[in-house]
Formats: C-alpha cells, structure tokens, sequence
C-alpha cells in the first residue's frame, strides 16, 4: 500500500514532524512493504515556519524579539523568493507564558518578526496564527509596527481599558507595498461569545471570573480602530493577533490550505492509498481549521480513505465521519493515558502498529 502521513503535532508532546516520524515508525513494523509517504503539517500554529521549510527551502534568518512578558527571545523568519513567513508563537506562543500571564502578556514580538521580514526586502509576508499565549488584540503587533494611541499598546491588554484612538498611519506605512496574509487556524471573531476570550482564554490560564473584564477591553479595541473588523472570520485567531492585521490591511487565509498547497498534498494524497492524519486531541475543534479536517477533505477529493490517529478521541461516529473521517483511534484508549505523556513517541508508533493490522491489505 502507498500511506500519506500528514498529522499536525500533538500540543505539548511531539512536533509535527516527530509524530509522522512516530506513525511511520509504527506502521512499518507491521506492514514494512507499504511505501510511506511523511507529509508533517501545520494550520498556522507551531512548527508553521519548519514545516514550510522543509516543504519549500528558502533561507532562514535568525532574529531576537521581545517575549510575551518582555524576555529577549529567538525566533526565526523564513525567506523564500521575496516571501517571508512568520510563526508568531515563536514570540508569544503558550510555550513561553507557560499559560500564566496573559493579563500582561504581549505580542510586540510578532512586530519585530514583521519589521526583520521587512527589513529583508520580503514583498509579502504570511504570518501564521495559532499557539499564543497572548490576549491583547495584536496591541503589542500594531505598537512595534510603530502605531499610537492614547494609551500604551504594548503592556499588554490591561491599558486598553481607557483606549479611544489608535494611529495606524505609520504601521500603514510601514508595510506600505507588501502583501500581508493572516494564516489562522480558527473563525473566531475578536469578542463575544465565540471570541477569542471568551473560546481561548481558559487555555491561556485567564480565570473564568476574568473572561467578560478581558472581552470588554478587546471590544474597546475594535471600537477605536475598527468594530467591524472584529466580526471577521480569524480576527480573534492569536488572541486577536488576526484582527490587527486585518486593520493593516492583511488577507486572511485558512492556514491549513496554505500549507497543504505548499507541499503539494493534493496530488501526494491522489497518490496514496490511504491518508493518516493526527493531532493531540481530535475533538470538536477539529471541525474547522484545523489539520484533520484540511486533510480530510483533501483525501475526500481524491477518493481516499482518511483515518485520524490523536492522543485522544473525543467525537463520536457520526461526527467523525461528517468530518470525512472514516476511523479515529486514540492513544489514551491504547496505552493508557499515563504512558502517553511520559512516551508520546513510543505510544503512538504502538497505536500505529495496530491501526496498521486494520487498514493496511
């Protein structure tokens, strides 16, 4: 059999890469005739800077900016024909704010990858959203790029409590002449009840008490730059990351069809027999945006069977194939929740090797 590999990475415990590497070592055990092909993806969030690397070469440029809470930080802009692509969790990712913080919490590191991406002469700019520890509107963003207000953008969202007015004249100008795209991995709007507070903060450790006061700041944000950019599709991605590059004038683009254009996962999936795909938690938030979903429907339109190997399951059936996958298997219901943390590699080449024994004639 001919096997596409395209899982995302499962959050905290394998890269997107080391869980293709983990699948494909699993598989081979079992069926060490079948010709694997390793497709790691990315739907914005982290790895989105590797994996388009390996997909795509270029140069990468080595860069220091200010953390989430202000801590020199490094991270990289990859350069690829005039194109530069950003991860912005490289500079305000979960991973740096271990999900504390995010009252103060930044995102003028975003900014500064933005400014070297400029400064490199790039003439369009991708900046994939997804990951961050961050809730502060792309303040942070607009206050590196050189934009003002009447209160300061870069103390995190705490201070837009009394923002009226922002100037984006200079970002504007800044960027004047470069393409700018957003490439988000959700459809949340900025604020609401589907905003990115309200549906993100939890996981960036913003107590429940907090997630209106913090809604509100955001929603005083959009009023003085632009309330209805807030209502668009992706504008709460990042903790609002999404919605000040729409005020910059960026196209938003689902970061999973990016990537998987990038590696040519159409015709890789019309070469293949079967599609293996996986994330951490294969839940209900794999509906949109996300990679399992990306590569479903990839594999629909090729007339592939997809099947989803997660650390756990936690849709039904029915849900899964409304996705467009045929089977989901979980590493939790395999080996155990315990070994899954303590070897996520391991435990996965296990799930691996039996979901094989099913799928692989």
């Amino acid at each position: 059999m001919r096997v596409l590999v395209a899982p995302d990475k499962f959050a905290g415990t394998l890269t997107a890469v080391e869980a293709a590497e983990a699948i494909a070592t699993g598989w081979r055990r079992r069926a060490p005739e079948d010709v694997l092909d390793l497709a790691p993806l990315s739907d914005g969030g982290p790895g989105f800077v590797d994996v388009l690397h390996a997909a795509l070469g270029g140069d990468l440029l080595a860069v220091t900016v200010p953390g989430p809470h202000g801590a020199p930080t490094p991270a990289t802009v990859l350069l690829v024909e005039g194109a530069a692509y950003v991860e912005s969790a490289q500079a305000c990712g979960l991973h740096l704010t271990g999900r504390q913080g995010a009252e103060a919490a930044g995102t003028a590191g975003v900014g500064h990858l933005l400014r070297a991406a400029v400064a490199a002469g790039a003439r369009r700019i991708v900046v994939g959203l997804g990951g961050s520890g961050t809730n502060d509107g792309g303040a942070g963003l607009l206050s590196a790029l050189g934009a003002s207000a009447d209160v300061r953008l870069d103390a995190g969202p705490l201070p837009l409590v009394d923002v009226t007015h922002v100037d984006l004249a200079p970002a504007r100008a800044l960027l004047d002449g470069v393409e700018l795209v957003a490439a988000s991995d959700v459809d949340a709007t900025l604020t609401g009840l589907f905003g990115a507070t309200r549906t993100f903060g939890p996981q960036k450790g913003i107590a429940e008490e907090r997630l209106p006061v913090l809604d509100a700041l955001l929603e005083q944000l959009a009023v003085a730059v632009d309330r209805r950019l807030a209502l668009e599709k992706g504008a709460g991605a990042a903790g609002g990351l999404g919605f000040a590059l729409l005020a910059l004038g960026a196209r938003r683009e689902p970061g999973i069809g990016l990537v998987a254009d990038a590696v040519g996962l159409a015709a890789r999936a019309a070469a293949a027999d079967l599609v293996l795909t996986g994330e951490g938690a294969f839940d209900f938030s794999s509906r949109t945006g996300k990679v399992p979903a990306g590569v479903a429907e990839v594999a629909a339109a090729a007339l592939r069977p997809c099947v989803a190997l997660a650390g756990r399951v936690d849709v039904g059936a029915r849900e899964m194939r409304a996705l467009g996958v045929e089977s989901a298997y979980g590493m939790v219901d395999v080996v155990g929740e315990k070994r899954s943390f303590a070897d996520p590699a391991g435990s996965l080449a296990d799930l691996a090797e039996r979901v094989a024994r099913s799928w692989s004639s």
